[in-house]
Formats: structure tokens, C-alpha cells, sequence
């Protein structure tokens, strides 16, 4: 439970620092002087958003902190110790929101997340404003508070979870789908393309062999009368050729004895020119005894060319690139291909997915039909003893016209409410009036309070336009709830703040240049002058007095 809240320049509260037992804590005190603001600067450490503007004018921040027991709260103790946030003793959560705007939250002195303050901050509390009633009205409501008397909530999260796949699926299916007769031309394009290039079959570096071949063959003549023509000046020309120029020379100078040193270089070069001019006749012989100008090879060299280049034109690259373009088309066939197992494996799922949906929303249908009449009784029940006798309440459970899975389960879920004898049942936006809305909307709250898991439960002013005899019994059903947890209730009421195990008094302190929010823990001559003056106004009569220590004597007893 809640067991010490400090607030420090937070709006009009400067300083506060506030020790909260167990039982039911009324908190009163005039309008505006800042009963809200306690539980809103609560909120604050329950992850609720904050802005600039909650920063006390002229503090450079506000510093709000609350400490609770978890003696009685597994679930909040095995929350922290997922996260490696335990710690012997209390829990403390923390939130300062800096006059610029910034904001840094804390468990346990470790920083944390807005997110997580506020995961934790469900385990630990659960809020009733006087606003609920007009949530009343929707039917997410309705189901919402089923789900939470029927302690389904987190099948209802699975339900929700079961659809979300099931239509996130089924999305993915369609679109895989949609593209079928459009995949279909594109695989079978891909398909006659790669059959092309397949059957091209192009070597790695045959396109330049192919492109040097022809160009060998094409220039055939020239190349053949070249070569005769060089073979002749070398070594078979009568009148004078290369290799007799050079034996003749060679005899000349080698017939000298004791040549010098340059013309026995010279002699070693001529004799090495002779060599090589004997050897590149020979390769020329040779070249020429083998070559074969074929027409026929020189027509297959331009058929296999022109196929090449074709098939390049055809898909605007060059040819070079067509290995490259024939990986890009694999790549490409094979993703459809991939979209067609997609398209089978993602059918199965949606299968899958519905079947397990209809599960778990069958055993949801079944845990809010059993709830609904038992909480039913239980709020007519409290409509009944809150004045309004006679009156019925209702849950209608109607299937969904949809077909599909739907995230909320399989049926729709509706308050009805006959707000007097002989009226038929409708629904609650249309026939409850202000003040049957008030009442209906506390009995469901306090009906739906009792099977919280919440130890702490806060009501603010929820008993907004109720009075009288029905106002007391208000203050002994959160009495009530009280005695099995923590209940915190800012109320106007008297009847409802007599009720209360402890009462706490909200009241301003002025100076000449500030105005300041106080919380005084009031003792019991206190306390009767509290609930006199909330009886009676500004002036304490005997007779006011009386009736307060009558009020307060009666629920104490």
C-alpha cells in the first residue's frame, strides 16, 4: 500500500510531507484548495504526463515521491525483480519535471522510463474519478469492466493478440495474392529470359576470343600476302634478302684477327640478328602452314557474334554485362518463387491463426457469460441500497455480425439500466439521468473494486450528485472496501468522511507574498469539527458539533 507521499514545488504546494496508513483515508477540504492536486502529483509517480506548467512559479523544479509497502503485493515485487529493481524495504518511485520541461522518473532510485513507471504504477494503485461515469457511456467500458470482475483481462490481451496476427496475416496474404496474374507474367517473362541467356551460353572470356578470331579471319588476305612478303625480303629473294646481308657482313668483319673491343660487339650483335631473323622466318613458315581462312569458320564466328550482340540490344546492355544481368534474373525468379512458398506458408498461418483465435475467444465468451450475471445482481444489488429502489441492471452479450476475428472477442458487450419499476431495460446512455448515472456508476466501481487485485484503491469525488441517506451509504460501502486494503476518497460529503478510519484536511497557508497547500492529519475533536463545518458552513454550531460526533461515534462503532 501507499505509505508516504512528498511533494515539493508542485503548483500551490511548496512542502508536504505525508505519512498514509491502511483502511479508508477520507481527504476533504474547501474547493480549490488543492485536494486534486495531491492525487494528480500522484499520478505524476504513476507515470501520468507532465508539462512545465506543474512547476511551483519561481522553483527550478518540482520533486514528487512515493513510497509503498509490497508486503502484499507479489506481483509488483515480481515485476522488480524481472527488471534487477528490488530492494529491501519500501519501493520508491520518483518523478521531477524541471521548470524548462523536462521530466526524469525513478524506482528505486534507478532511472527509468514514463512506460514503466506507469506498468508498475497499475500493480500498485487504482484510480476512480468522478469523470468515470462518462466513460460509462461507451461500450469499451462495458467490456473492459467485465473483463476486470471477471478477472479475464489477460485473456482478453490474448484474444486481442490472436486477432492482430490473424489480420496483419491475412493483410500480407491478400497482398501477396493481389499480385498473381501481374507475378505470374513477370515469372514467366523471368523464365523465357533466363532460357534465352541459358542457351546463349556465353564463356567467360569468350567474347574477346570470338571478337580477336574474327578479326584475324576478316583481314585473312592482307595478313597472308605480309607475311609472304616479309618471308621473301628475309631469306628468299635472289637479288638480295636479310639473312644474306647479314652472313655476308658477319664473314667480312670475322675474317679480321684481334679486332678491337667495339667491333667484336658488333660482330656478337649481327650474329645474334641473324638468329632471330632465322627464327621469326620460321614462325612465319609455320603460321602460314597452319592458318586456315576458312569461309565457313569466318560465317560461324559471325553468327555467334551477332547472336551476342542481339541478345545485349535487346536488354539495352553491353554485352560484356550479360553475365551479370542473367544473376539478376536468377535473384529475381527466385524471390517469386520465394512469394509463392510465402503465399502457402502464410495460408497454413492464417489457418492457425483462427483456430487458436476461436480458442481463446471461445474461453473468454465463456468466463464473461458466467461473470456478467453475477456482476448483473451484484450492481442491481447496490443501484438498490444507493436509492434507487426497484431499479434493474443488465449485461446483453450479442454476437459480432463480423465473420472475421475481432479484437474485442466474439461478442459485443452492453450495460442495460431500467431506472424505475415498470421501465424496460435500455441502454444506459438513454435512460439514465444525471444522478442515476452518478449512482450506477459508483455501484459498478465499487462492485468491480472488490475483486481488484490493487491494494490501494483512490476514489476522487465520485460521489458527485449524491446526498442525503444515499450519501451514507456511499461512506459505509468504501468503509468497506477499506477494511480489506487501502482506500483513499477526497469527498464533500459528511456522511462519506465520517465513515473514514483515518481524515486528512486539505487547507491553504497565505503570507503576504505566497499561497501555500497544507495536509494536516486531523485528530478526532478535529475531525468532528471538520465533518460540523462540512455539515453546517463556515459558522460551528452546538447543534452541528452534535450531529458530527453523533456521525462519526456511529461509524467508528
Amino acid at each position: 500500500m501507499l505509505v508516504h507521499l512528498s511533494v515539493h514545488n508542485y503548483a500551490i504546494v511548496e512542502h508536504l510531507d505525508l505519512e498514509l496508513d491502511g483502511g479508508m483515508s477520507v481527504i476533504s477540504g474547501e474547493t480549490g484548495a488543492g485536494k486534486s492536486i495531491m492525487l494528480d502529483a500522484l499520478g505524476l509517480c504513476l507515470g501520468d504526463r507532465a508539462d512545465s506548467g506543474v512547476v511551483r512559479p519561481g522553483a527550478d523544479k518540482a520533486d514528487i515521491l512515493a513510497s509503498f509497502d509490497l508486503h502484499d503485493i507479489p506481483e509488483a515485487r515480481a515485476w522488480l525483480a524481472e527488471r534487477d529493481l528490488e530492494q529491501d524495504g519500501p519501493c520508491i518511485l520518483r518523478r521531477v519535471i524541471t521548470a524548462e520541461g523536462r521530466s526524469r522518473g525513478y524506482i528505486n532510485g534507478a532511472p527509468c522510463p514514463q512506460g514503466d513507471l506507469k506498468a508498475l504504477g497499475e500493480l500498485l494503485i487504482d484510480i476512480h474519478s468522478q469523470h468515470e461515469h462518462q466513460s460509462l457511456l461507451k461500450a469499451d467500458t462495458h467490456r473492459r469492466l467485465l473483463d476486470e470482475y471477471a478477472g479475464s483481462q489477460e485473456l482478453a490481451r490474448q484474444v486481442q493478440l490472436a486477432a492482430q496476427r490473424w489480420k496483419q496475416t491475412k493483410s500480407e496474404l491478400e497482398r501477396l495474392s493481389g499480385l498473381g496474374d501481374e507475378q505470374r507474367a513477370r515469372h514467366q517473362l523471368l523464365s523465357y529470359q533466363l532460357e534465352e541467356l541459358d542457351n546463349l551460353a556465353l564463356g567467360e572470356q569468350e567474347l574477346d576470343q570470338l571478337e580477336q578470331e574474327h578479326k584475324t579471319l576478316t583481314n585473312a588476305e592482307s595478313l597472308l600476302s605480309a607475311c609472304r612478303l616479309v618471308i621473301e625480303q628475309c631469306s628468299e629473294n635472289d637479288a638480295g634478302n636479310v639473312l644474306s646481308a647479314l652472313t655476308g657482313s658477319l664473314n667480312r668483319l670475322s675474317g679480321f684477327q684481334g679486332q678491337p673491343g667495339a667491333l667484336s660487339e658488333a660482330i656478337n650483335l649481327l650474329a645474334s640478328a641473324q638468329i632471330q631473323v632465322e627464327e621469326a622466318v620460321g614462325e612465319l613458315n609455320r603460321f602460314l602452314d597452319h592458318f586456315d581462312a576458312d569461309p565457313e569458320r569466318l560465317q560461324q564466328l559471325e553468327e555467334r557474334l551477332d547472336s551476342i550482340y542481339t541478345l545485349a540490344r535487346k536488354h539495352r546492355i553491353q554485352p560484356n554485362d550479360m553475365a551479370t544481368l542473367q544473376q539478376q534474373l536468377f535473384e529475381e525468379l527466385e524471390s517469386l518463387n520465394a512469394d509463392d512458398q510465402a503465399v502457402e506458408r502464410l495460408s497454413e498461418e492464417l489457418c492457425a491463426y483462427a483456430r487458436h483465435y476461436q480458442d481463446k475467444a471461445g474461453e473468454l465468451s465463456q468466463l464473461r457469460s458466467a461473470a456478467a450475471q453475477r456482476l448483473a445482481s451484484a450492481v442491481e444489488a447496490e443501484m438498490h441500497s444507493l436509492g434507487m429502489p426497484g431499479g434493474r441492471f443488465s449485461i446483453q452479450l450479442r454476437a459480432n455480425s463480423s465473420d472475421e476475428p475481432q479484437a474485442n472477442g466474439l461478442e459485443l458487450v452492453e450495460f442495460l439500466v431500467s431506472a424505475n419499476p415498470g421501465q424496460p431495460l435500455k441502454p444506459l446512455a438513454k435512460v439514465a439521468s444525471g444522478g442515476e448515472l452518478s449512482r450506477i456508476s459508483l455501484a459498478i466501481q465499487v462492485i468491480t473494486a472488490q475483486t481488484s487485485r490493487v491494494p490501494t484503491l483512490v476514489f476522487d469525488e465520485v460521489d458527485v450528485g449524491i446526498g442525503g441517506p444515499t450519501a451514507e451509504v456511499v461512506g459505509q460501502l468504501l468503509r468497506r472496501l477499506g477494511e480489506r486494503g487501502q482506500v483513499l476518497c477526497v469527498t464533500h460529503l459528511p456522511q462519506v468522511a465520517a465513515q473514514g478510519h483515518q481524515h486528512l484536511f486539505v487547507h491553504k497557508l497565505r503570507d503576504s507574498d505566497a499561497t501555500r497547500t497544507a495536509v494536516s492529519k486531523l485528530e478526532r475533536h478535529q475531525r468532528v469539527e471538520e465533518i460540523a463545518r462540512m455539515l453546517g458552513g463556515v459558522d460551528l454550531t452546538e447543534e452541528s458539533l452534535a450531529h458530527a460526533r453523533q456521525m462519526v461515534g456511529s461509524a467508528q462503532a
